[in-house]
């Protein structure tokens, strides 16, 4: 059994994203002051600054309309020194999420929630990613895991991680099966998989009784049990029958921020040809 190190993988990310030298400014729009989102946020902010990226954070008020969102998102598109947009999730609910991504000019959706992004994803061919997927991807081809031919079953549907990594599992010609909390026979599907993808916020949801001998486990999950951070995989039973597993934390998460910088990179490209 392998532990999938994601702090070792994002740091090369990161470190060849520097090296990059290409000058890109990540704007991130906060509406309100939920204290998880600045969390995130500032591990978005120090990522940047390694990489030697300009970031600038635009706080609007909890009770913001989309009139004021809306406005500012149309200055930020505008803004030729801006490379890459991204509207802090969860927004307070009043506003519809769905709208406020629309509002990012494609070319800037860093995080590819846009829908012509999304389009891309299912499609095959875009060249932004959705962070967290893009990261998993990477981190099976950086431990030279073989995708082509094998059975990917990808727990839970959301559409920042379950949706995409289905299509992106596909377009690297696996064989994809997505369930969610209303699958039967989940645990049977989940005993088929080659690559186990879980992605479903429940803490250690999926135990060794599920898992597949020799299999690879992705865990996206990110829990607290007892104050304690843990995955939607029993780590401690799980790695005793998996080839490769992911750990919470460590894992899937320096990746997804690793490829959000690839994305500024990538959207860099988009915007200057």
């Amino acid at each position: 059994m392998a532990i999938i190190d994601g702090k070792t993988h994002a740091a090369a990310i990161r470190n060849a994203v520097r090296l990059s030298g290409i000058p890109c400014k990540l704007a991130v729009v906060l509406v309100g002051d939920d204290p998880a989102s600045l969390v995130y946020i500032n591990m978005k902010k120090k990522a940047c600054e390694e990489v030697g990226f300009d970031f600038q954070l635009f706080n609007l008020p909890a009770d913001s309309d989309m009139e004021a969102v809306a406005k500012l998102l149309k200055k930020l598109n505008k803004a030729k020194n801006i490379t890459g947009i991204l509207v802090q999730q969860p927004l307070p609910a009043h506003l519809d999420k769905n709208e406020v991504v629309s509002l990012i000019d494609p070319n800037k959706d860093v995080d590819c929630l846009h829908p012509v992004n999304v389009g891309k994803v299912v499609a095959g061919h875009g060249l932004l990613k959705p962070c967290t997927p893009a990261g998993i991807i990477t981190l099976l081809k950086r431990e030279d895991i073989t995708i082509r031919g094998k059975n990917a079953v990808v727990v839970g549907r959301s559409e920042i991680v379950g949706k995409p990594l289905a299509a992106m599992l596909l377009a690297e010609d696996a064989t994809v099966t997505v369930c969610h909390s209303k699958t039967e026979g989940l645990e049977d599907i989940c005993r088929q998989a080659d690559i186990l993808c879980v992605a479903i916020g429940r803490a250690n949801f999926i135990t060794a009784d599920m898992v597949k001998p020799a299999a690879v486990i992705i865990d996206v999950g990110v829990n607290r049990n007892n104050k304690k951070l843990c995955g939607d995989v029993d780590f401690e039973q799980c790695q005793r029958i998996a080839s490769y597993i992911t750990p919470v934390p460590g894992g899937v998460g320096p990746m997804t921020v690793a490829t959000l910088m690839e994305n500024c990179l990538r959207a860099w490209s988009l915007q200057n040809g």
